[in-house]
């Protein structure tokens, strides 16, 4: 096989680890066709089983961050009413519509948002503590907002 570019290697293996870890879309390509025309024996199996296990672990990453997000801005606009912006609105509005599309796409994650929400909680207090300079005390220990009372869209503190 003839390289197209001298700084682009050429495949010299075409074991699915390898392809797997020197071509990640041309692994996902053939491990589709592999699906697609039921050649199974072929599928990287072991591969595929962590990718899928790392798309789920992504999504919960990301409804973590985006829980957090919220927190942060609720607890600023409440308890630094006298700076409020647009942005922190903005925020607020973005991070709860985030939320909501992830649980609408995946129903089985709102038991884990509910499982998570005192962690969040708790991370966003530090967050919010660094980013506007006032003393930990000034927070509520424990969230003064119910989960699905801030998953509405109108709601502000």
């Amino acid at each position: 096989m003839t390289s197209l570019h001298p700084q682009i290697p050429e495949l010299k293996d075409n074991s699915p680890s390898y392809l797997y870890d020197t071509d990640y879309v041309g692994w996902l390509d053939s491990n589709v066709e592999k699906l697609r025309s039921h050649n199974y024996a072929q599928v990287d199996w072991e591969n595929l089983i962590a990718e899928i296990a790392d798309m789920a672990k992504s999504e919960r990453r990301s409804l973590k961050s985006n829980l957090i997000i919220l927190l942060i801005h609720l607890l600023k606009w409440q308890f630094q009413s006298d700076k409020k912006t647009g942005s922190w609105e903005r925020s607020l509005i973005e991070h709860c519509r985030r939320i909501k599309e992830s649980l609408k796409d995946s129903p089985s994650l709102k038991p884990f948002l509910v499982e998570i929400f005192p962690e969040c909680y708790a991370d966003a207090l530090l967050q919010t503590k660094a980013e506007t300079g006032l003393p930990l005390a000034s927070f509520p220990a424990q969230s003064p907002y119910d989960l699905f009372q801030i998953l509405d869209g109108d709601f502000l503190p």
